[in-house]
């Protein structure tokens, strides 16, 4: 099974820009026909496979190149900076599967006792190289997606597929560790789901590093090293696309957005918004639906 023909599977099912989804529930389908310049975004936990076109990531002082040949594997859902490369001629496809945390626990619990072999480091967000039975599994998911009646039946059994693939990857340790609750990967992960959570309230480091039985200086040296940016850093951000996702709702007004996401002062979320996203709120007309 050669990438063009995963090109040839997808096109049919994709006709407008952004991501669509599809008859399998935690699949999407994407497409691009323009380059996109770098900016912020945040992606669901999941594997991001590109078929043709590439992107690359931007997370701390990393670049996080994803493409035919390698797929994104993202364990949490970080703030992070995307490029695309794409044209009309040569439109950006891919298929994007988010991961349920159910399916990937019972993987985990079967396949935990036959891997012996561990990755050579934790990375919250990797690109992976495509392996030939993750193109077969891929392309078997796909398939499926042509024929309502395939996808009822057989549907979440492709996708069960395409994840126990990505448990065989050199980042299968860092999707095993948000199940078995083990090491400080682990222990940074339940960090962040803690920023998540309480993303309206005030956070103090101190509290989260003793919470993860860490000093600060270890809790902000094994953050930066999973998060890309020091807590602080993560949060802002974090509470930033937050606001334009709530912006592009058109629901509440600024005012409302910024206590929303945590902000005691307006002025400064508009201060750090236009920062941020080249804009001030009041202007941004981006749209969650159409950033990929």
């Amino acid at each position: 099974m050669s990438d063009r023909n995963l090109v040839d599977l997808i096109k049919p099912l994709v006709r407008e820009d952004g991501f669509c989804d599809t008859l399998i529930a935690n699949v999407r389908l994407m497409k691009c026909e323009k380059s996109l310049p770098r900016m912020p975004l945040i992606y669901r936990p999941g594997l991001t496979i590109i078929v043709q076109g590439r992107k690359i990531g931007y997370l701390g002082d990393r670049e996080i190149h994803y493409n035919s040949s390698h797929y994104l594997v993202q364990t949490l859902p970080l703030p992070f900076e995307c490029e695309t490369f794409a044209s009309q001629q040569e439109p950006l496809l891919g298929i994007s599967i988010d991961i349920d945390p159910v399916v990937l626990s019972e993987l985990v619990s079967v396949s935990s006792e036959y891997t012996s072999n561990p990755s050579v480091s934790n990375f919250s967000m990797s690109s992976v190289p495509m392996s030939d039975d993750m193109i077969e599994s891929v392309s078997r998911l796909i398939k499926a997606l042509h024929d309502p009646y395939t996808a009822k039946i057989m549907g979440q059994s492709r996708v069960r597929e395409v994840i126990f693939e990505a448990l065989q990857s050199s980042q299968g340790d860092a999707l095993r560790a948000l199940v078995l609750n083990q090491g400080r990967f682990s222990l940074i992960v339940n960090s962040l789901k803690q920023l998540h959570q309480q993303l309206d309230q005030e956070v103090r480091v101190e509290q989260l590093a003793e919470d993860a039985n860490m000093s600060v200086s270890s809790f902000h040296h094994h953050f930066k090293n999973i998060a890309g940016s020091s807590p602080l850093q993560y949060l802002k951000r974090l509470r930033l696309l937050k606001a334009q996702m709530l912006l592009s709702q058109g629901h509440l007004n600024v005012s409302q957005i910024s206590l929303e996401v945590g902000y005691k002062s307006v002025h400064q979320f508009s201060r750090d918004y236009k920062r941020y996203f080249g804009a001030p709120p009041t202007k941004d007309k981006l749209r969650e639906d159409t950033v990929i």
